[in-house]
C-alpha cells in the first residue's frame, strides 16, 4: 500500500488517509492504485463496517495530478496510436466507481479545499462531514479540461441543474454553501468528533442490510452507464491533447487568464 493513502483500523472502522500534503493530497496515478487497491480488499472484509476517507495536512484533495501527462498536453496523437491517456484516466473512474460500490458505509471528512478530481471523491460518500474551511470546486473547464470521470458522480450527488453550474463554471463554493446544495450533510468545528458520532448513530443499520442495499442502491445508478469510464476518458483524452488545453494550463501556470477569458 502506497505511504500516500494511510490506512488506520479500530475494530470495525477504517480511517483512510490521502497523505502527501505537498501536493494538496494530489490524485497521482500511485495514489489511485492505493485507492483502488484498498476498495478491493475492503470488498472481502465482511468484519469492517465503516471506511472514513479523509485528507490531511489541512487538505481534503486537490485533485487530479497531471504529472504523467504532461507530455501530451496540447500534442495530437499519432495516427493508429492507441492514445494512451485514456487507460490511464479511465483508471480514476474505475476507483471513483469502486468507493461507490463498497459494501461498508463511505463516510467522507472534509477539511480544507475538495477540488476537481477530490470533488469526485467527495460525492461517492454516502454521508459526507465537513469544518467550515471546507471549499468545493470543479475547475476543470477553466483550465481547458473536461471534468470527465467525476461528472456522474456530481450529477449523481447534486442533481443536473447544480452538477451543470459547478461544472460549466468551476466557481468554488463554500462549505455552507455546500451544506445548503446537499453536497455536504454536517458542519461541524470538530471533525473527528462528528465522525465519531456519526458512526455509533449508523451502527444500528445491520451489516448485511446495509450491503444489499448499497449494492442494489449501486445496480440503480449504474445500469445505464456501465460503460462511461470508457466514454469519459476517450473525452479527456482529446481534449487534453488540444491547443485549449496546453492555453489553460500553461496560464494556470503563469497566474493570467486564458486567451478565452482575456
Amino acid at each position: 500500500m502506497s505511504h500516500k493513502l494511510q490506512i488506520t483500523r479500530f475494530g470495525e472502522v477504517e480511517h483512510w488517509t490521502l497523505n502527501d500534503p505537498a501536493t494538496r493530497n494530489a490524485l497521482t496515478d500511485e495514489v489511485v492504485a492505493a485507492l483502488a487497491q484498498a476498495c478491493a480488499r475492503a470488498a472481502q472484509d465482511t468484519a469492517l463496517r465503516f471506511v472514513v476517507l479523509q485528507g490531511s495536512g489541512g487538505f481534503f484533495c486537490a485533485g487530479g495530478s497531471l504529472g504523467s501527462f504532461a507530455q501530451a498536453i496540447g500534442q495530437a496523437l499519432p495516427t493508429g496510436q492507441t492514445d494512451p491517456l485514456m487507460a490511464m484516466n479511465a483508471g480514476f473512474g474505475h476507483a471513483l466507481h469502486a468507493l461507490c460500490a463498497l459494501p461498508q458505509m463511505l463516510l467522507v471528512a472534509v477539511d480544507g479545499p475538495a477540488m476537481g478530481g477530490g470533488l469526485g471523491l467527495v460525492c461517492c460518500g454516502d454521508f459526507v462531514l465537513a469544518t467550515p474551511a471546507a471549499v468545493f470546486a470543479t475547475p476543470e473547464v477553466t483550465l481547458g479540461v473536461v471534468p470527465a470521470q467525476i461528472a456522474p458522480f456530481v450529477h449523481r450527488r447534486l442533481g443536473d441543474r447544480l452538477a451543470r453550474q459547478m461544472m460549466l463554471s468551476g466557481e468554488k463554493i463554500s462549505a455552507q454553501q455546500a451544506l445548503d446544495q446537499g453536497l455536504v450533510d454536517e458542519l461541524t468545528d470538530d471533525l473527528p468528533a462528528a465522525v465519531a458520532r456519526r458512526i455509533s448513530a449508523l451502527r444500528g443499520a445491520a451489516p448485511g442490510a446495509v450491503t444489499h442495499t448499497k449494492a442494489l442502491l449501486c445496480m440503480i445508478n449504474q445500469a445505464p452507464a456501465l460503460d462511461l469510464p470508457a466514454q469519459a476518458a476517450i473525452k479527456f483524452a482529446a481534449n487534453l491533447r488540444s491547443p485549449e488545453a496546453a492555453e489553460g494550463l500553461a496560464a494556470f501556470a503563469q497566474k493570467r487568464k486564458p486567451g478565452w477569458a482575456a
